[in-house]
């Protein structure tokens, strides 16, 4: 340690075990810090240029060791990978943890032109699966994305992600990071609540946003008493099928709840499994009205003192449905609100008005809640709830006969964090430390959720919305990381007119001590409004995760694609108006190369990539007719196009595959349709 150290400096010794850590070597970047030349760091001509290059840009120590600690050389992995909602892109975002480094857009309800999700036609079918009331739709709005768990941590096998625009549910398989499938939900027309899963991935679960009616018909909504009798939110209970890694919609229901808009969701653990939480709002079923002079919604949505939790029994719902006592409605199962009363399924709970979070603590034993328009963070303690709920102690009843239990006897307690208290994620688990979000403060804050303390607060630029810790929201959070997902940017980054990226900030909670958070980084995100994230374990992820496919792989079904076409085998077919073409990609040409059609024909063209070594992807792009497919090693994909009008269309590789990349290439040519075709145009290499 350098003998002229004034106490309470930076500790030189931190920084230089993070310098190290992170690659830099560590006695460099010591002679850089304090500008003191040693032989060693002289040698590495360092010393001097860190010192020159701190002066030039008024980097700070800390600066420095928040730059070393978010560093991961090349080739060297993020311990952490973060998966992050796309907002209205209708896609999920990847990246790594520290680095912050993007590694992938995941294609889900709107097409991704890279990945030629939404062009093939095996995409195509995926994204028709999400049709809304029979008509296709190719907007999204990702939430609340969520991994897949087994004893309440993440697995990372599967991936599940909610459009709250359209009341959909997405399955991503993570081996090889692609949407699989895409369900509507048949009563539910949005949902912002989800998508969390239960202790095991029994069910993805996910809460109404708006109420309106399950019967897709016109009932006026500014008649209070039809609002009342026909509008109505719910909790789905999405069945998953870990074999078959898709959601079994026959075994899928909805519990029917009230018009409250229920908001926010997470499932209990441990001692409170088998249960779903979520929040509301609009408990006055206010129905608006601004253009005929009456209050706003945002003012009689929020008039009320208090909301309420919903939670719901979804174990107990299992057995109702094997009773058969439920409707069908739109081909769905529907526990009707008075059989779910009846049962013990649905309970309320007064929170603080207009709640967002909630979440259920490692242990499962404490709900945290958080009210917008409150400066508390609620915790409920789920054996007092228990106790209320088994001997029947409720302070009464709603409107449509569901019991509510007393906020005061449910209540373990509350913390004052702040204004704007919206979301919360917990550190390691024998710590009872959590993390909340502030909106208006624009701050986290650290609190200790058992002695309702609150430890520290760091500012955040600007308006966070969620926040992620590392496997934060499961039976074992791993601490280290916390990432604030914020709303605006404002002078964060380069002016790039109006429209502002999104901003997430690293922050720093590894100190041993519990004491202070420190920021590490701010990170632009130029996609979406991402909403919410979760952070795992990369070591996790690479256990599943493939290289390259099985040699003619159908990516959505992850099984041998029936057009599967090996060297040799490649051919071109004309049945009536129909040409049919089997392809194959290697490096550096597609064969066949000259594809002949006429004027109205119907063209489909599987292709297969040949490659066998890790990321030689091939891409296929042609002129004029709009189709596109990613091309990974193995994979088999197809177009499929009308050939409306005669011409030469060159066709090539869209992505840089090798030194003759742009001269692989090749024409579909269209012909009148009175015209003789070329001898050779079509060839069966069957055998």
């Amino acid at each position: 340690m350098s003998k002229g150290r004034k106490k309470g400096s930076v500790s030189r010794r931190n920084i230089l075990k993070t310098a190290a850590i992170g690659g830099i070597g560590a006695a460099a970047i010591g002679a850089g810090l304090t500008a003191t030349k040693t032989p060693k760091a002289d040698a590495a001509g360092i010393s001097g240029e860190l010192a020159k290059v701190m002066k030039e840009r008024g980097l700070s120590p800390d600066d420095v060791l928040a730059a070393a600690k978010t560093y991961i050389p090349e080739g060297v992995h993020d311990p952490y990978v973060c998966l992050s909602s796309g907002g209205q892109s209708g896609q999920l975002i990847l990246y790594g943890v520290p680095s912050m480094r993007i590694l992938k857009i995941i294609g889900v309800f709107t097409p991704e032109p890279w990945q030629g999700w939404g062009f093939d036609k095996e995409s195509q079918e995926i994204l028709k699966g999400g049709a809304v009331q029979g008509k296709p739709v190719y907007t999204g709005d990702t939430h609340h994305p969520g991994f897949s768990e087994t004893d309440g941590d993440y697995d990372g096998e599967y991936v599940f992600i909610n459009d709250k625009s359209q009341g959909r549910v997405a399955v991503i398989d993570t081996r090889d990071w692609q949407t699989k499938q895409i369900v509507k939900n048949p009563v539910l027309k949005s949902t912002h609540g989800g998508t969390s899963v239960t202790q095991n991935t029994e069910y993805i679960f996910t809460a109404c946003q708006y109420a309106a009616p399950y019967d897709n018909k016109y009932h006026d909504p500014m008649d209070q008493e039809v609002y009342n009798k026909v509008y109505r939110g719910g909790h789905t209970y999405w069945k998953f099928d870990r074999k078959k890694g898709r959601i079994d919609m026959e075994n899928s229901f909805t519990i029917e709840l009230p018009p409250y808009m229920q908001d926010i969701n997470d499932c209990g653990k441990r001692m409170s499994h088998g249960w779903g939480f979520s929040n509301s709002f609009n408990t006055e079923r206010y129905i608006g009205g601004i253009e005929r002079g009456n209050p706003p919604f945002e003012a009689g949505c929020s008039a009320n003192d208090t909301d309420f939790i919903h939670m719901t029994n979804w174990k107990k719902a299992e057995e109702v449905i094997k009773k058969g006592d439920y409707k069908v409605i739109n081909g769905h199962k529907v526990i009707p609100m008075d059989v779910a009363v009846e049962n013990g399924l649905v309970y309320l709970i007064p929170v603080m008005k207009s709640p967002h979070g909630i979440t259920v603590s490692p242990d499962g034993r404490y709900i945290l809640a958080s009210g917008k328009l409150d400066t508390h963070v609620s915790v409920y303690d789920f054996k007092k709830i228990m106790h209320l709920i088994e001997n029947k102690i409720y302070d009464g009843k709603d409107p449509y006969g569901i019991p509510i239990l007393s906020m005061r006897k449910t209540l373990h307690g509350m913390v004052q964090s702040g204004l704007g208290p919206l979301h919360n994620q917990f550190d390691v688990a024998d710590t009872h430390i959590a993390y909340n979000s502030l909106f208006v403060d624009s701050a986290i804050v650290k609190f200790d959720y058992i002695k309702l303390k609150v430890l520290d607060r760091i500012p955040i630029h600007y308006n966070v919305g969620h926040l992620t810790a590392v496997h934060g929201d499961t039976v074992n959070p791993r601490g280290q990381y916390l990432i604030s997902l914020n709303k605006l940017a404002i002078d964060r980054f380069v002016e790039i007119g109006p429209l502002h990226p999104q901003n997430h900030e690293l922050i720093d909670i590894s100190d041993p001590l519990n004491k202070k958070m420190r920021m590490l980084y701010a990170m632009p995100v130029p996609i979406g409004e991402p909403h919410y994230a979760q952070i795992i374990e990369t070591k996790i992820l690479k256990k599943r995760t493939w290289k390259v496919y099985p040699l003619g792989t159908d990516a959505t079904t992850m099984t041998r694609s029936p057009y599967r076409t090996l060297p040799g085998r490649e051919k071109i077919i004309r049945k009536g108006n129909h040409v049919e073409v089997w392809m194959t990609a290697i490096r550096s040409h597609f064969n066949p190369e000259h594809i002949y059609c006429k004027v109205g024909d119907k063209v489909t063209i599987h292709i297969t990539n040949l490659e066998r070594a890790e990321d030689e992807t091939h891409d296929f792009g042609v002129y004029y007719f709009n189709v596109t497919a990613s091309l990974e090693p193995g994979k088999t994909a197809t177009v499929e196009f009308v050939a409306d009008q005669e011409g030469i269309y060159p066709y090539y590789c869209q992505e840089f595959c090798s030194a003759l990349h742009l001269e692989m290439f090749g024409y579909i040519a269209v012909l009148p349709k009175d015209a003789e075709f070329p001898e050779g145009a079509f060839f069966n290499n069957e055998g």
